[in-house]
């Protein structure tokens, strides 16, 4: 049975992020992507950008730290010195300038929203909500009025951001939480090895970064034979149901560009993260050591099984009264009382 459920959840979850991150059916239109200095979301935005090239959809990048345009992005939007009015016109003129030849897919990628959380020019009535709302509204109602946005943000944990104007307001990472469908928080494959080892060992799991909160320690010590990005998602669907998962993303150097299979596997599926148990076929035919010699040869098997116990002949009475009746020999060191067996 946990075979069975086992293939089920890895049939499931594969198909799930693979329409994820190909934007199939517009499974999520707002994706939150929380990176930090130990593993940063460049990786998966590169994996972004090559689905969307492979599938004809058309990607906008808004442009914070990025300085160059990347290979397979359509429109490079610049926000440096821009308020947020400023940055959602270009977006909605980059996207009517595609035109209705392109496809009706939209992705617009946000590489971190955290200059924009902590810029000066934001004004005292900003609403981060309505903001991100309006990169998912069509930016004609008349030519595009079909078409399929897709937002991905990343938020860099390690960032402090501002604090809300009023006490009572939520921070700007709860509301991202609360708006996005898809929440995919990355990890560094080999800080969760060396976490799990340790949780093997019924030790206390080591910390990296800024949380060994040392003097001028900001990122852990990597380990380069370890390859690869931890994903765990947080999917919530239409219906309230959210589905939880690891995943792990290899290093593009180990497969094409064009590549169309799915490379993102399951991270429990990894043999470094759960190695698989080898079974002797052997033990269980083994006995435990002992100085005696329990084996029975041949001809000790077959006296043993010929031996008739007692009670099988007690249990063949002929006449009334003789089932169950106790059968014994007297031997010489019995004492026979006449008296006590006439009672």
């Amino acid at each position: 049975m946990a075979q069975i459920n086992l293939a089920h959840r890895r049939t499931h979850n594969l198909l799930l992020i693979s329409k994820l991150l190909s934007l199939r059916d517009t499974a999520s239109p707002l994706t939150l992507l929380l990176d930090s200095l130990q593993q940063p979301a460049t990786p998966l935005i590169r994996e972004y950008i090559r689905r969307a090239k492979l599938s004809k959809v058309h990607v906008t990048l808004v442009a914070f730290e990025t300085l160059k345009q990347p290979d397979g992005v359509d429109a490079f939007v610049s926000a440096r010195r821009k308020s947020p009015a400023d940055l959602v016109r270009e977006v909605g003129a980059a996207q009517q300038l595609a035109g209705s030849n392109s496809s009706r897919r939209r992705l617009i990628l946000i590489d971190s929203i955290n200059p924009l959380l902590n810029s000066k020019r934001l004004e005292p009535g900003f609403h981060l909500p309505s903001f991100l709302s309006l990169f998912l509204a069509s930016p004609s109602a008349s030519a595009t009025a079909q078409l399929d946005t897709s937002l991905v943000v990343t938020y860099h944990q390690d960032s402090r951001g501002p604090f809300p104007q009023h006490p009572y307001s939520p921070s700007p990472l709860s509301l991202l939480t609360y708006m996005a469908t898809s929440i995919i928080t990355l990890h560094s494959f080999s800080h969760i090895l060396a976490q799990k080892a340790a949780r093997d060992r019924s030790v206390a799991e080591p910390v990296f970064g800024l949380d060994e909160e040392q003097d001028g320690v900001l990122l852990g010590r990597p380990d380069n034979t370890v390859e690869g990005i931890v994903l765990e998602l947080e999917h919530r669907r239409k219906s309230g149901r959210g589905v939880l998962e690891w995943y792990l993303l290899p290093p593009t150097s180990r497969y094409s560009p064009q590549q169309v299979k799915e490379v993102v596997t399951l991270l429990d599926d990894n043999v470094l993260y759960n190695p698989p148990v080898q079974q002797d076929s052997a033990a269980g035919d083994e006995e435990p050591e002992s100085t005696f010699e329990l084996r029975l040869t041949e001809r000790q098997r077959r006296d043993r099984e010929g031996v008739v116990l007692p009670y099988f002949d007690a249990q063949q009475g002929n006449g009334p009264g003789e089932g169950g009746r106790i059968l014994y020999d007297m031997g010489e060191e019995d004492d026979f009382d006449e008296e006590e067996d006439e009672i």
